[in-house]
């Protein structure tokens, strides 16, 4: 009688994946990100919420549905198309302004050897200044009676009052925001521009490059990154900034300055409608996530934010 053994069978043991522990610092970290997320969850539901109602004040909060009144009323408001148009400008103008000046003057202050940081401790005063007391000031300069710029500009030829007419209030209130922000683009490239090592630029010069060609051949290529990182900023602000234009004209005269985040203020404070409100608020929200995307995709595809 022969007996077989049976060969002893064995299970490959799996390599069992470690389980990803949060630690020590997400924990201390976990109870101020629920905080966070509660503070911007709640708000985000109940504005959408109050997108789709008539919001009633006296007697407490009451929602009333109404569908899509107000979407369908979004999309026949001329005049909040035309302030929207109003918008684009002050955003072109501004942002566009700023990204050159404050270009230029971090090349001039990168190309000083002496006194650079006294002279870049002072041109950012501005961008330490409160907006409120920006428009308070631009306000009282360009005052029609006392107003200093109303002086100078009375000087060249200019009588007007400066914030009594459309087309000079808009090109106010846009200097008032250029002159405080240009000093962020100009830090901002100035870092860009003292990281770009020196090796690259003297084979530019080795290689008989002038200064146009080494600015536009090498140290524009260099802080493309930063250039999009600065103008991200600044867009991200721009087409919802209020405080210069509320402070100093309010969006008059005859609405020349009035752009999206003043009606959305209006509208909500001023007139109580704050179902519409809501819904012009959700466009704006909408419309500055595109614009951060917009420049996320192009960091993206340059391979900067990796």
């Amino acid at each position: 009688m022969t007996t077989t053994l049976d060969a002893p069978t064995t299970t490959p043991v799996r390599n069992a994946k470690p389980r990803k522990r949060i630690g020590f610092h997400g924990l201390m970290m976990t109870p101020g990100m629920i905080l966070l997320a509660l503070l911007s969850v709640i708000p985000l539901v109940t504005i959408i919420a109050m997108s789709f109602s008539r919001v009633h004040l006296l007697g407490g909060v009451v929602f009333d549905n109404v569908g899509l009144t107000y979407w369908a009323r979004l999309f026949s408001d001329l005049d909040l198309w035309t302030q929207w148009l109003r918008t684009i400008a002050f955003f072109v103008l501004t942002v566009g302004l700023e990204m050159l000046l404050g270009l230029a003057f971090a090349l001039c202050l990168w190309k000083l050897m002496r006194a650079r940081n006294l002279l870049l401790t002072l041109f950012l005063l501005p961008m330490f200044v409160a907006p409120v007391i920006v428009g308070l000031l631009g306000r009282f300069l360009t005052d029609s009676t006392f107003g200093l710029y109303t002086w100078l500009l009375g000087l060249v030829g200019y009588h007007g009052d400066i914030l009594g007419s459309g087309t000079s209030a808009f090109a106010a209130v846009v200097a008032m925001d250029v002159w405080e922000w240009t000093p962020l683009i100009t830090l901002v490239v100035l870092a860009g521009l003292t990281s770009v090592p020196q090796s690259i630029r003297e084979a530019a010069a080795l290689d008989g490059a002038n200064g146009w060609q080494s600015f536009r051949h090498v140290l524009l290529p260099s802080i493309s990154g930063v250039l999009m990182v600065a103008l991200l900023i600044r867009s991200m602000d721009a087409i919802r900034y209020f405080d210069i234009i509320n402070v100093t004209t309010n969006g008059g005269p005859a609405d020349a300055t009035k752009t999206v985040p003043i009606r959305l203020y209006e509208t909500a404070f001023r007139f109580f409608d704050l179902g519409y409100a809501a819904v012009i608020g959700i466009v704006m929200l909408v419309v500055t996530i595109l614009i951060a995307r917009a420049f996320v995709r192009v960091l993206d595809r340059k391979g900067l934010t990796r």
